[in-house]
């Protein structure tokens, strides 16, 4: 499944919620830098839904902080 998700780094306590319009918001502690956010949330997608890190692939928005994951369904 297609996920759009709004990455929230340098945030003080990692967290996954639910935007209004359906996209989650994942607050990472890490910094937006050498892409060391994006895989924090893929780490917290994988943990979220019980699969591996390397089924998740990051789609769209490497530099960007609305992203678009492939995750496959568990």
């Amino acid at each position: 499944m297609k996920l759009r998700v709004r990455v929230k780094p340098g945030s003080r306590k990692e967290s996954i919620e639910r935007a209004g319009d359906g996209s989650l918001v994942i607050k990472v502690r890490e910094p937006a830098i050498e892409g060391r956010a994006n895989d924090a949330a893929i780490a917290a997608l994988a943990e979220l839904y019980k699969v591996p890190k390397s089924a998740i692939r990051l789609l769209s928005g490497a530099r960007s902080r609305n992203k678009v994951f492939l995750v496959p369904n568990p």
